[in-house]
């Protein structure tokens, strides 16, 4: 089976003008949760002047039940928003990293080579009070500041990564400039790279390539993918950045392979257009909508 890692409550709003309340945010999860969903990121622990609609991070998880059978993630750029984060009952840290100079400067204030370090001293931050943490290269596919990045880097990136034993690590398409060819190649080489540690993929619909370029990566060996329910968000740091690929749209393409209701996946979707005030949604969402309107 695929692992699903639904985003919705801090990629999918972080990006939207509309900011939900904590208590809306509770609900999605909890929908997200009802619609098989094991593994969510919750919050991210990021500057509340920056990122307004995550200044409730602490707030959110703690209001979330705990549930033995679901995984809660927590975003973090630093060693502060680490600690953050660790205050909290999240379960997991998931650590971002940049593939491209520029982007992490902007974004983190660090460049590739001290965001790695960074991540190496996060993870050991989080084991030494019993949590787990992962890693994500983000823009690993291209950067919207300086363009194409190389499939080389971010190997090697994976590799040192690797050293420092986190729970995963991930590719992100940060700004959804990926094609499906490029993303088996460069899914390939970090599988082989990092074995026997898993990979995870992290996709943005900017192109319409977004649903296509998961299946590729699931192909090529990553087993969990990032999704958002409704294909809502983006990076608030990328220029252009459209939503994440949707939770219902993947599901429905890998055909089983993901343990979801894409019914209540789309339920959710609408649930959620109607809270953020957006009519734009999933490909799935709007096939579902147009069956349910045909037999009533």
């Amino acid at each position: 089976m695929i692992e699903l890692v639904e985003v919705s409550a801090r990629d999918g709003l972080q990006n939207e003008k509309t900011i939900l309340s904590t208590a809306d945010k509770v609900a999605l999860i909890d929908k997200a949760v009802a619609a098989g969903a094991r593994r969510l990121e919750v919050a991210s622990f990021v500057n509340p002047k920056l990122v307004p609609q995550m200044a409730d991070a602490e707030a959110v998880i703690a209001a979330l039940p705990k549930r033995a059978e679901v995984r809660t993630i927590g975003l973090v750029l630093n060693e502060r928003g680490a600690g953050r984060a660790l205050a909290t009952a999240v379960d997991e840290l998931g650590i971002v990293v940049a593939a491209s100079d520029a982007f992490g400067l902007a974004n983190q204030g660090l460049d590739v080579d001290a965001s790695v370090a960074m991540a190496g001293r996060v993870i050991e931050q989080a084991r030494a009070v019993g949590r787990d943490a992962q890693v994500t290269i983000s823009v690993a596919f291209g950067c919207p500041l300086s363009g194409a990045v190389d499939p080389a880097r971010v190997v090697d990136m994976a590799r040192r990564l690797v050293v420092f034993d986190p729970l995963e690590i991930a590719l992100a398409d940060t700004v959804g400039v990926a094609r499906p060819d490029e993303v088996s190649r460069l899914v390939a080489a970090v599988v082989e790279a990092v074995r026997p540690l898993p990979v995870r993929v992290h996709f943005h619909d900017t192109r319409g390539t977004g649903v296509a370029n998961a299946v590729a990566a699931v192909a090529a060996g990553a087993v969990t993918v990032d999704a958002s329910i409704g294909g809502t968000g983006g990076c608030p740091f990328a220029p252009g950045a459209a939503g994440n690929v949707a939770s219902e749209d993947v599901a429905y393409a890998l055909n089983g392979r993901m343990a979801v209701d894409v019914d209540a996946l789309c339920a959710a979707a609408v649930w959620l257009n109607e809270k953020l005030e957006r009519t734009r949604t999933s490909a799935m969402t709007r096939a579902w909508l147009s069956a349910r309107e045909k037999t009533v």
